[in-house]
């Protein structure tokens, strides 16, 4: 009986900490009807305006700063204010790819269904495997086209709007592989926080 109670309190929230966005996150073993364009536009402007957007990319721009990742953006809040815009860019880019336009154009759905259930391998390997297997607007598996072609397609535009030594094939395929690599983190962390959330925080956030 305990054990129903602990999976019916492990239910993913809006937000992980408060302060980045999880609109995306579906709790393991809920179905959800098909999603319609209008709701992954809807989808995309949550996860790209809600305030805890703007307050992870501040955290975000504060540690590219720190690590001097742009030097052509120079020190100081002058600095900062520019790692923000360009952070803002990136985030507001890959989610209109990756959740509206992508997923519209090849039916896919945007949102990541949590497995819930398995050791913690088991559920690593899920986690990391939804960057390249998806369902489809009749949920059914498909290739996840929206995740590697529209960061591709996002590092692209990016391009338009860094310093010209970022500009090159290699910088824009760093920014791809990286931000790749950053939503397979962010898989591994929807996964595991309601877990988290239920046995450290008690479902606050």
């Amino acid at each position: 009986m305990k054990n129903v109670e602990n999976a019916l309190q492990a239910k993913q929230t809006k937000r992980i900490l408060g302060i980045i966005p999880n609109f995306r996150s579906v709790s393991a073993d809920v179905k959800l009807p098909p999603i319609s364009t209008h709701d992954k536009f809807k989808l995309m402007l949550e996860d790209s305006f809600d305030y805890s957007s703007f307050i992870y990319v501040g955290l975000l721009s504060g540690i590219s700063q720190a690590e001097n990742s742009y030097p052509e953006f120079h020190h100081g809040a002058p600095a900062y204010a520019r790692y923000y815009w360009h952070s803002f860019a990136d985030t507001l880019d890959g989610n209109l790819m990756t959740e509206f336009i992508y997923p519209t154009v090849t039916r896919e759905d945007p949102r990541y269904y949590t497995m819930g259930h398995g050791g913690f391998f088991k559920r690593t390997t899920y986690s990391f495997s939804r960057l390249v297997i998806t369902r489809n607007d009749k949920g059914g598996r498909t290739p996840n086209i929206s995740e590697i072609v529209g960061n591709g397609s996002a590092a692209g535009i990016a391009s338009l709007y860094y310093p010209s030594p970022e500009r090159t094939w290699t910088k824009t395929g760093q920014r791809w592989v990286t931000q790749v690599g950053l939503d397979g983190f962010a898989n591994l962390i929807k996964e595991f926080w309601p877990d988290v959330n239920s046995k450290l925080f008690h479902n606050h956030y």
